[in-house]
């Protein structure tokens, strides 16, 4: 299908719709199935009138056809023949099903924006879509449904049944007005002025929020006026790993057998990870310290997550984050000032609203447990300040301690303890592993695709590059080590691009080509005049800017008033003797609007685009101006980290022996800072262009005391030492507690690259448990065919889980001997794979997709434990009824089909029910064997049908969370009959502890 034919039936769906409502009306809804052509002659008098009102309605078609078509042709290069086809075919049906008469459009206030989220919430999404065109055919409805409703307001009856409409409404006036007067809150305490604006004001600030956070800046400029090309989050988020690190937490990712009869091992689920998705991690915890290095991903993360609640669009694990809003505050904006008060915290983001902001709004979305709070920057505060933060989010949580939160901070700044006391998760997010890596390339020429101009290169060369790219991060295991964080996988793409795809060999190299493309490079090859006028060098431009960063470091600051930086540069000029007559001010404002390494987050306010390149170029500057032992006494800070092991590679021999030998010495005597300052100098070796023998020898005797790993923080911390730590790691792990040996496996995994490799199927060689998960969970971060067939070809595999994170270990899981119990946490869409895999007892599928066949099931007649989740719809269910040693069945989302449908094996004895609503229906369930029943909801709710518990003959376990307790005792048929042992866990239980009170039975509130 081309882009013109797609737009034009799209353009005939909506005309035609509209046309239903003007000549159709609500008097004649049958007539809504006729072409529009039988329409017009049914409805309209006179051939002549006819031809003129077919004209009119053809126009509208033109209209839609001129506004999508260009779009569509940019968007279909992306998608073969059958995937435009299914895109425009589902729109068009979902169209056709949608309620789009003109109740619906009186419902929604003729809002396009609120019927939109109307209609999205009423119509079953299409199935069987990929993630991209699941994403054009979001847009294009939404699209579709915005022009039709414009359209319609048009149309001359709209006026009159609007009136119609609104003469209707007044007749009952008085009626509705005393109901309203009835429901109006009283003023109080948390509602002074009332409460009857906040959901318009809601309204309107979730729509700022999905519009304005829903961007990314790249790494280029276009024009002296224009901000850096945009381009939509929502496109270029990719999804990251993160790994529980607080160690006194129990991992979250574990076997479903280990959740029964104990159901509260499942509400922490997500909570503690290791290695799992980091909303995988989210789901379970309400409140999440979440720590990564630089450029790791947090602050886009939580852009993600606000744009995401802002939308409804949460799905899988975090759907029950939807209907929460959103707040994020930015550390970094406080810095030398009080953190907000609720009533400020919208400044940041959501500024030109706060005037019409109800009086108590924050407090009220806080106070009812349904707000998202979103802290960001931990790390970019002085001590003191943290301090002041962690004192400030204790109290606001002791005020409203229903709040989810999730606060990021890079490890240094916070450990895993430091939130412990008020019951926070500590998470790190990984290293991109090589499919996340492979992912993010994609999603990223994807997301430049999108721009369609500007480009260095033809659109239609996009996948060439791409290509390219992916090809030399698989030969080169080196570039992926390189492009562990997005940040540096971002700077990876736009260099291979822009440089006709030459690579750079390390960091320092990669920081110091973008840095020389975003200045001057770009700006010179494309001859832009401001350039080509400018009596600034490259060099010159690069002085000033490592000034003004060495200035910020130096003062703790990542940000600085745009006035107060005019001076810095003029005091910096004067310097310089060849610009003279420049002045501070003209040379600024040249650097913000055309380098692509400032940027004003906020009005006369100025910072670098990425706090990576300030230290960057604070580290170049300690070099040039002989700052090392500036950078000794503050080794130990770990606000000057990365400035310090970057400093070791701008500095020369000198100073490197200065650098390194005072952070060592300072190791020595002062044992209170003693392992920071020997991990931060074996940092340094990944920077390093060559080190004398005296000071390498001091080096190893450093990394010596490091070693080995021991605790749960030690693998992120020692991994970021670099590749040089791998020949410093033993090549057997006999020697070795079985504690220390699974914390080496998970630092050489981090570490990654085919050294690492090579060293892990040595280790492979190990049997005990500790060290077998280790190396099992080590696979998601190496291509899956080769740690596969080096690793885990030999190990002994039966009896222990194994976890898979992506699509490339499900196609490979057939290499491997005797796996018979598998968790696969990736989204599935095709069950194929099983046919071919050794027996299973267990297998656990959390991320179902689409329309599955489980049909496959059934060549795994082994199977103990089955686990089906996901948003998606599954058939053939009949299988599950066939399967002859089942004992225990999971199922939730999408995948929990209607009961009647659903059989049962006949050897089940336990049951569990995940994700539901109020419109389950357990009256179908029949089942001699039952006597484990775990109805887990999605949010607070009744199902339909609990009296038909009590005819289950066996059941006597009852697992209960977000179920309304209070209202099913008042029904009065619980617990169900038979019942001995009840769990409750998070339902809404009755005022009165009492009524449950039954004999015989034993009941744990958790």
């Amino acid at each position: 299908m081309s882009a013109e034919a797609a737009a034009l039936r799209l353009g005939t769906t909506v005309a035609k719709t509209a046309a239903d409502i003007w000549l159709g009306g609500r008097r004649r809804q049958q007539e809504r199935q006729l072409s529009l052509t039988e329409l017009v002659r049914l409805r309209v008098p006179g051939l002549r009138l006819q031809r003129s009102v077919e004209r009119q309605f053809g126009q509208i078609t033109d209209a839609v056809f001129d506004r999508l078509e260009p779009y569509l042709e940019h968007e279909f290069r992306g998608l073969d023949e059958a995937g435009r086809q299914a895109v425009i075919d589902a729109v068009c049906d979902t169209f056709a099903r949608a309620d789009l008469s003109d109740e619906a459009v009186f419902a929604a206030d003729a809002h396009p924006a609120e019927l939109i989220r109307r209609l999205t919430g009423s119509v079953p999404a299409p199935v069987g879509l990929s993630e991209a065109e699941t994403r054009l055919y979001e847009m294009l409805f939404a699209e579709c449904v915005e022009y039709y409703v414009r359209i319609v307001r048009s149309l001359p009856v709209f006026e009159e049944r609007a009136a119609a409409e609104l003469l209707a409404r007044t007749a009952t006036l008085g009626t509705e007005v005393a109901r309203l007067l009835e429901r109006l809150p009283d003023r109080s305490l948390l509602a002074p002025e009332g409460s009857d604006r906040d959901t318009a004001f809601r309204r309107r600030y979730l729509e700022l929020i999905s519009r304005d956070l829903d961007e990314v800046e790249l790494f280029r400029r276009t024009s002296d006026r224009a901000a850096g090309p945009r381009v939509r989050l929502s496109v270029a988020y990719v999804s990251l790993r993160a790994t529980g690190d607080d160690g006194s937490r129990r991992r979250a990712v574990r076997s479903l057998s280990r959740l029964r009869p104990d159901m509260s091992d499942w509400e922490e689920a997500g909570g503690e990870s290791s290695g799992v998705r980091v909303e995988t991690g989210l789901s379970g915890a309400s409140r999440v310290l979440l720590r990564g290095e630089a450029g790791s991903g947090k602050t886009t993360l939580l852009r993600w997550l606000a744009v995401t609640a802002a939308r409804g669009a949460f799905s899988g694990e975090l759907a029950d984050w939807n209907g929460l809003t959103p707040v994020l505050v930015k550390l970094r904006e406080y810095s030398g000032r009080t953190p907000p008060a609720p009533d400020a915290m919208l400044d940041g983001v959501a500024g030109p609203l706060t005037g019409i902001m109800p009086k108590g709004w924050v407090e009220r979305q806080l106070d009812s447990g349904r707000a998202l709070l979103l802290i960001d920057g931990v790390d970019e505060l002085l001590d003191r300040e943290r301090r002041a933060v962690r004192d400030w989010l204790r109290k606001l949580l002791v005020a409203y301690e229903g709040v989810r939160v999730v606060v990021t901070s890079r490890p240094a700044a916070a450990g895993a303890d430091w939130l412990r006391g008020e019951d926070f998760t500590a998470m790190h997010l990984d290293r991109m592993s090589p499919p996340d890596l492979a992912a993010f390339v994609r999603q990223w020429h994807q997301a430049v695709r999108e721009l369609g101009e500007d480009l260095p290169c033809p659109v239609d060369d996009l996948p060439l590059y791409e290509q390219s790219l992916l090809t030399s991060l698989k030969d080169r295991p080196h570039l992926q080590s390189l492009a562990g964080t997005p940040l540096l996988a971002a700077m990876l793409c736009a260099m291979h691009l822009n440089r006709g795809r030459q690579l750079p060999r390390d960091r320092m190299e990669l920081y110091r080509n973008a840095l020389h493309t975003l200045v001057h490079d770009r700006d010179a090859d494309r001859n832009v005049p401001s350039a080509v006028d400018s009596k600034l060098s490259l060099s010159d431009k690069l002085v000033i800017l490592r000034d003004l960063a060495w200035r910020l470091s130096d003062n703790n600051r990542s940000e600085i008033s745009v006035e107060q930086a005019a001076v810095h540069v003029g005091a910096k000029l004067r310097a310089m003797r060849h610009l003279d007559g420049m002045e501070g001010g003209q040379v600024l404002d040249q650097l913000r609007h055309r380098s692509g390494i400032l940027r004003s987050p906020a009005e006369a306010r100025l910072d670098f685009v990425h706090r990576t390149f300030q230290e960057y170029l604070a580290s170049s500057e300690a070099a040039e101006e002989d700052r090392m032992g500036n950078l000794v006494e503050r080794a130990h800070l770990d606000l000057w980290r990365e400035t310090v092991i970057m400093a070791a590679g701008h500095a020369n021999a000198r100073q490197r022996e200065e650098l390194l030998g005072g952070i060592l010495d300072r190791a020595d005597r002062e044992p209170r800072y003693a392992r920071v300052l020997r991990l931060l100098a074996a940092s340094c070796q990944e920077t390093l262009p060559e080190v004398s023998d005296g000071l390498a020898g001091r080096l190893e005797d450093a990394v010596s005391c490091l070693l080995p790993a021991r605790r749960p923080t030690d693998p992120p911390a020692l991994a970021a030492v670099g590749s040089s730590l791998l020949r410093r790691l033993p090549g057997s792990l006999g020697e070795l507690t079985e504690k220390a040996a699974a914390q080496t496996v998970r630092t050489v995994a981090l570490i990654g690259g085919a050294e690492a490799l090579g060293l892990l199927a040595r280790y492979a060689e190990d049997t005990r448990e500790g060290v077998v998960e280790a190396l099992i969970e080590a696979w998601g971060y190496f291509d899956a065919d080769a740690f596969g067939d080096r690793v885990l070809a030999g190990m002994p595999l039966a009896g222990r889980r194994v976890t898979l994170t992506h699509s490339g270990q499900w196609r490979a899981v057939g290499r491997l001997p005797a796996v018979d119990n598998l968790w696969v946490s990736h989204p599935v869409t095709d069950l194929t794979v099983l046919s071919g895999l050794h027996p299973l007892e267990e297998l656990t599928l959390v991320a179902l997709q689409g329309e599955v066949d489980v049909s496959q099931l059934g060549t795994q007649q082994s199977l103990v434990e089955l686990a089906l989740s996901g948003p998606a719809s599954l058939k053939n269910v009949d299988v599950l009824g066939a399967l002859p040693a089942l004992d225990t069945l999971y199922l939730g989302g999408g995948c929990l089909p209607d009961l009647r449908e659903l059989p049962l094996a006949p050897t089940l004895d336990y049951l569990c029910l995940l994700n539901f609503d109020a419109s389950l229906d357990l009256s179908p369930l029949r089942h001699d064997r039952i006597k484990w029943l775990g109805l887990l909801a999605g949010k607070p709710c009744l199902p339909q049908g609990v009296h038909a518990l009590s005819a289950l003959p066996q059941l006597r376990t009852l697992d209960l969370s977000y179920i309304d307790v209070a209202a099913w005792t008042e029904a009065g048929s619980f617990p169900p009959a038979g019942v001995t042992s009840l769990s409750l866990g998070r339902c809404v239980l009755p005022e009165d502890p009492g009524t449950l009170d039954f004999p015989g039975v034993r009941v744990v509130i958790r």
